[in-house]
């Protein structure tokens, strides 16, 4: 129900996005954007740093920022302008109380295809076995995922404790009675461990089966698989039981990707200016835009400045479709 309610205002803040820019002043001026504490964020706010600044002519200043403080702070004392990556799913009561008081606008979805958890399979594995396309297929074939400490068993790797996608995939590892079929759940302790768990089975060609999720740089290094689920989404049942540990009967579920969107304070959004709304309304990119980026940022030890810039160099195609041409002419020529 929180994923509907969220949802159903947020359809409503996008349809008011188009009125408040018409209405806008046009003033960009002491502009301050949140940069999450993870990669993609701090990619995506150095990246509208860059075009706010350079296509359009604001002054940018941006802060540290964490999805529920900031969120928060915005719907509460109109405080930074802009929330670029913020998952909305996660604090349903205060993005819906700050819509519906018209405090927030959430200008669209940063993610355009969601921010998406589950269990993954390496590329290689589902092309070598196209009749697995869910995880009750995959747990048909414990000899295509073998446990490293005991080949006789299969393995789902997990993530470490204290993370809500450990507890669901521990709650997913009952329902399906995977021990039964002939698996372990394998606890990587850490995010390095379940990191390295797949960087070692898609070295080594191996199979790997356990949970993940994107945007990742590892899963722009690593073409990797969602698996499908084998029942349709249940919100009671999901919050009664597959995202509670103590839960002993957990059912079959889908797990629903996040909503990632962009969010601003009304008083931002009626005084930005319509080109500066429209374009953080144009612009969204897929979860295998932002994989290869993170990938290669980390490959090169970049931070997000040199993200952004690498972005705007190799990814014209995309970013140009999201400002006027006369501001992608002032962002070409200041690379």
């Amino acid at each position: 129900m929180k994923h509907l309610l969220a949802s159903t205002v947020l359809a409503l803040a996008f349809s008011s996005v188009g009125t408040l820019a018409a209405h806008a002043a046009g003033d960009c001026s002491e502009v301050t954007v949140a940069a999450m504490n993870w990669q993609s964020a701090e990619v995506l706010a150095s990246l509208d740093k860059f075009i706010l600044e350079k296509g359009y002519g604001c002054e940018v200043s941006v802060i540290s920022g964490d999805t529920v403080p900031t969120l928060t702070s915005m719907a509460e004392r109109g405080q930074p302008d802009i929330a670029p990556e913020g998952w909305v799913d996660l604090v349903p009561e205060v993005i819906n109380r700050g819509l519906s008081e018209k405090k927030l606008v959430a200008t669209g979805h940063a993610l355009s295809d969601g921010a998406q958890q589950g269990w993954f399979i390496p590329k290689y594995v589902a092309d070598a076995h196209p009749d697995i396309k869910t995880i009750g297929d995959a747990l048909k074939h414990p000899e295509l995922f073998p446990n490293p400490e005991d080949k006789s068993k299969g393995a789902v790797f997990n993530g470490p404790q204290g993370w809500g996608g450990t507890v669901v995939t521990a709650q997913f590892f009952k329902a399906y009675d995977a021990a039964n079929k002939g698996f372990t759940l394998v606890d990587t302790g850490s995010s390095a461990g379940l990191d390295g768990s797949i960087a070692r089975a898609n070295e080594n060609k191996q199979g790997w089966l356990g949970y993940y999720w994107a945007p990742t740089a590892i899963l722009g290094r690593y073409p990797m698989v969602r698996l499908g689920f084998d029942a349709p989404h249940d919100a009671a049942e999901w919050k009664r039981c597959n995202s509670n540990a103590e839960c002993p009967d957990p059912k079959l579920n889908e797990w629903v990707a996040d909503n990632v969107d962009t969010v601003v304070t009304t008083k931002f959004a009626e005084r930005a200016g319509e080109p500066v709304m429209t374009y953080l309304g144009k612009r969204s990119w897929t979860n295998a835009t932002v994989n290869e980026l993170l990938a290669w940022m980390t490959d090169n030890q970049a931070n997000g400045d040199d993200g952004a810039k690498h972005f705007l160099e190799t990814k014209k195609d995309v970013w140009t479709k999201w400002v006027t041409p006369e501001a992608a002419s002032k962002i070409e020529a200041a690379l």
